[in-house]
């Protein structure tokens, strides 16, 4: 098996009639096999984030832990992932990228075996840092085996969007698979069920996916890597803080203020650096920049919005952890069919136009969702808003990473997946504690004049509205930074 993935130069045969231009390019029985088996993964990577949230109650009564720390079990995953993904995604350029996506599955299998039969909580928080390590090496590995496996184009494209598609469904169908394993078997199932799937891959990867690597004997920037993961930990950890002590809490404030000086300095070291983490030049890149601010847009809000909506369906219409579970199931499908309908709208306007299209349209259909009633009437309302949201949703996302990987040479696609993958990291860690912050200021502002469930209903309303109007700000910032020159000649 030969060393290097081929790409461009190893194009699928075109379809259609002989003669004819402009026909859709098909992929090879061997470009499937790597679709199937790298969407599988990212598939279950996905599912693994989510998978525990409708267990933590049940998980919490199993183990002792105290309501107040239950958070960290989504907490220490988001940490580890966003904190060392764009460290593991330049490693996988240098190392290998089959051999770091490998490597990652292996850990989950750890992590999934330590949280699975963890006796207390320290342990099984142990299991799901492990479990977030893992995600940090598999997902920017397997997106940049994607990239490279795929001549940049309607094929990449069509990857990407099937990518996005699956990740979004596999959000939504964690919460479904959640439910139906902690009531069916336990709680502990939903980390036990990665091992036999996650050792099928491994077993496969190597007979279907060539090696694929940077070429020449570039070293890691250790420097950049200290300062980046140190940086990125201490930005998330002081978000999370933020949103659970107030934004006035000394420790998230000076977690904060570190994690700005870090990333400031992570910014001198790389352009001073002979072999930068992540090299200035390519972060100046406004395809690359202004790609993955929309990226961070699209996951900050979408993540939040979806929390916000199962306190809603939980706590203020009354649902069960598993009927909120099968309702985002519906929402998981209309993402599906939004990630398949990506290309094509790419292919009509183009992926920086898709992503403000996606951003527009998954920040209209948020607001829509302001002021919503007590009522169980509203259910129908609040499921069309998330369905065409989510459609918005997986358009923004696929946008994104169309825009922010094309134009970039095999030798940097770990680097800019990397970064790609940071963001969708960073953005589903920060913007839960960031709306919920607005959610539980509105309640304490309402306290003593109302309610607690119109409290909740009036904080809810809120974050709903500020997560709208950050959305829909991304998309014209994005807007005017992309579409808007999309004539100029290239990124800049």
């Amino acid at each position: 098996m030969s060393t290097t993935l081929e790409t461009g130069s190893a194009a699928a045969p075109q379809s259609g009639p002989p003669g004819r231009t402009g026909a859709a390019p098909r992929m090879t029985p061997r470009q499937r096999l790597i679709l199937v088996l790298l969407l599988g993964s990212q598939f279950m990577l996905a599912v693994d984030f989510s998978i525990l949230n409708v267990a933590l109650p049940k998980l919490g009564e199993g183990l002792g832990f105290r309501l107040a720390d239950l958070q960290w079990v989504a907490t220490s995953f988001a940490l580890a992932a966003a904190g060392f993904t764009l460290v593991f995604g330049r490693l996988a350029d240098l190392v290998g990228r089959r051999r770091m996506f490998m490597l990652g599955m292996a850990l989950l299998i750890v992590g999934s075996l330590v949280g699975g039969l963890a006796p207390t909580p320290g342990v099984l928080l142990i299991g799901r840092v492990v479990q977030g390590l893992a995600t940090a090496m598999a997902t920017p590995a397997a997106l940049s085996l994607l990239t490279t496996s795929f001549p940049e184009g309607p094929l990449r494209d069509r990857a990407l969007g099937l990518n996005g598609a699956l990740l979004a469904s596999g959000f939504t169908a964690g919460a479904v698979f959640g439910g139906v394993l902690t009531d069916a078997l336990s709680w502990r199932w939903a980390f036990l069920v990665n091992v036999p799937i996650a050792a099928a891959v491994i077993l496969a990867t190597p007979a279907v996916i060539a090696e694929s690597k940077a070429s020449g004997s570039t070293r890691l920037d250790v420097p950049g890597a200290l300062t980046a993961a140190g940086g990125l930990l201490a930005l998330v950890y002081g978000i999370t803080r933020a949103g659970e002590d107030g934004w006035g809490d000394t420790v998230a404030l000076t977690t904060l203020a570190a994690g700005a000086v870090l990333l400031v300095a992570f910014w001198y070291v790389e352009l001073h650096a002979d072999a930068p983490l992540a090299s200035v030049r390519m972060l100046r890149r406004r395809t690359v920049s202004w790609g993955n601010v929309g990226g961070f847009v699209t996951f900050t809000m979408e993540s939040a919005l979806v929390y916000v909506m199962t306190l809603y369906l939980q706590q203020v219409l009354g649902y069960s952890a598993l009927q909120t579970g099968l309702a985002f199931g519906v929402v998981g499908i209309a993402c599906f069919f939004g990630g398949v309908a990506a290309p094509r709208v790419i292919a009509r306007i183009g992926s920086a136009a898709a992503l403000v299209v996606g951003l527009v349209l998954q920040g209209v259909t948020t607001a829509a969702l302001f002021n919503v009633g007590d009522s169980r009437g509203q259910l129908a309302l609040v499921l069309a808003a998330l369905s065409l949201g989510g459609v918005g949703h997986l358009f923004a996302i696929v946008g994104y990473m169309v825009t922010s990987t094309s134009g970039v040479a095999d030798d940097e696609q770990g680097l800019v997946t990397g970064i790609a993958s940071m963001t969708q990291q960073v953005g589903l860690a920060m913007g839960i504690p960031v709306i919920s912050s607005v959610v539980t200021a509105r309640m304490d502002g309402e306290t003593g004049t109302r309610s607690e469930a119109d409290a909740l209903l009036s904080g809810i309303s809120a974050g709903v509205l500020v997560d709208a109007a950050i959305v829909l700000a991304g998309a014209l910032l994005v807007a005017f930074a992309l579409v808007r020159r999309a004539r100029s000649a290239g990124p800049r």
